[in-house]
């Protein structure tokens, strides 16, 4: 299943006709091609999430409320602040509005559209958003929605943001930009096919979310199970008093961390000597910890960085770990190094004794990840990270070495099959996405014609 699939299963239009426009080719004969500001109203919003004296209580509809729901809805959990009378009257939620991100740091992020289907009393259009109001004598909202998610019309925008680190829309842009506008019943006939197709591939992809999320919980629960209670089912197990231990093997050591391992903490060389980055070292930071296995990051630096700075060098073979970030609300990233590597001062490097493996280190990480979570980080703590004096200090277990081995082998292995199975789902949902958005771009730019796939439907409907 790929982008060209809609093509081949929905029939075209019966005539065609030259658009004008490069980038859009041929259009279905009876189709129009128009800049948005002759069939919308747009305003950019200048409500912010102040409550200032004087003015009415709102509930606001911010960015994320769009970048995250294509339809706007009572359910959702709108912001209170207050707007002038003339900022509700202009920017008032209402059946057919559609609404657009217009500033964003990626520019990827730039004009993602959600669909107002029902009129939100007290509800309006918040920063950072443009508010888009169909003329409805010539264009329908839920089809100009679908049309600004399909990815050929969309990227007209995003060629047009301006900015270095933050990218941002202007009126005349968005005034300016170029629709595909069939007769107004065609709309909603395109508007309903889109509706009830993506509604099946979005059930799809559920599905497959889901069983993603059932695949890494029994991962999670092989990992816990195996590094705290080893291999054999028969072995007598006993209680050491470490309460997110639980019982672990009654032959099995405890050891404060700080006894099996040595730690070691990162920094970050000057930036404003330029040489210092030149260099062939990995230095690795939080953005590099994508996999379970580290050899290479973003930046380098040199051996003078090194010198000059609180970093050091870090041999391979050692348990890495982000030690500050807002990521540990939720996970604790870990990884070994297979190379050499300095690290920022984000992170924090553990290399074991020779009591202790690696992976085998790594792998409790892994397996008990919300618990450490909890052992490691101060309480009250306003900044989300590792305290050094709770990690080094919190009891681990420790089995034999060939038990330690045996154990990471075990679930290298495991791990490993049910990984091939997550990325096997994970491709099934990514081609799925790729038919979603190539079939919502067939439908709005006329390369397929659905208006009899429609009314079968309502026919089919109407006998039910």
């Amino acid at each position: 299943m790929n982008a060209g699939a809609p093509a081949r299963r929905w029939k075209p239009y019966p005539a065609y006709k030259d658009s004008g426009v490069e980038w859009l080719g041929k259009v279905p004969e009876q189709w129009k091609v128009l800049k948005l500001k002759h069939i919308v109203k747009v305003n950019l919003s200048n409500v912010d999430k102040k409550t200032n004296e004087g003015e009415e209580n709102v509930k606001l509809c911010n960015y994320i409320d769009v970048y995250y729901n294509d339809c706007i809805t009572p359910d959702l959990d709108f912001m209170q602040a207050t707007a002038s009378a003339n900022q509700i009257d202009r920017f008032a939620l209402r059946e057919g509005d559609v609404i657009i991100t217009k500033d964003s740091e990626s520019w990827e992020d730039i004009a993602v559209p959600a669909y107002v289907p029902a009129d939100l009393n007290g509800v309006i259009c918040g920063y950072h958003l443009a508010h888009i109001r169909p003329n409805y004598s010539h264009i329908n909202g839920e089809y100009l929605f679908w049309s600004l998610c399909a990815p050929r019309l969309n990227h007209q925008f995003r060629v047009e943001a301006h900015g270095i680190t933050r990218f941002g829309l202007g009126k005349d842009c968005i005034d300016n930009s170029l629709f595909l506008v069939p007769p107004i019943n065609e709309q909603k006939s395109i508007a309903s096919f889109l509706d009830r197709q993506t509604a099946h591939l979005d059930a799809l992809i559920s599905k497959k979310e889901r069983l993603i999320d059932l695949l890494e919980e029994k991962r999670a629960a092989l990992i816990s199970r195996a590094v705290t209670k080893g291999l054999d089912p028969d072995v007598r197990m006993k209680d050491f008093g470490v309460e997110w231990l639980g019982e672990v093997p009654d032959h099995w050591n405890l050891k404060k961390l700080k006894y099996a391992a040595v730690f070691f903490g990162g920094g970050t060389p000057s930036k404003d000597i330029i040489e210092y980055w030149s260099g062939n070292i990995p230095w690795v930071s939080p953005k590099d910890m994508k996999s379970e296995l580290i050899n290479d990051a973003e930046d380098h630096i040199n051996e003078e960085a090194v010198k000059n700075s609180a970093t050091v060098v870090i041999d391979s073979g050692a348990v890495i770990i982000v030690a500050r970030s807002g990521i540990l609300k939720h996970t604790i990233p870990v990884a070994i190094n297979i190379r050499p590597l300095a690290l920022n001062q984000d992170m924090k490097a553990m290399v074991p004794k020779a009591i202790l493996k690696s992976d085998y280190l790594a792998y409790v990480i892994r397996g008990y990840q919300s618990a450490l979570l909890v052992e490691w980080r101060k309480a009250g703590a306003t900044v989300e990270s590792i305290e050094h004096e709770l990690l080094v200090n919190t009891f681990f277990p420790l089995p034999t070495l060939s038990e330690q081995h045996a154990i990471a082998s075990f679930l290298d292995r495991e791990t490993a099959r049910i990984d091939a199975l997550i990325s096997k789902v994970r491709e099934g949902i990514e081609k799925l996405r790729e038919y979603r958005a190539g079939l919502i771009s067939a439908a709005v730019t006329g390369k397929i014609d659905v208006r009899e796939a429609v009314s079968g439907f309502q026919a089919h409907s109407d006998k039910l």
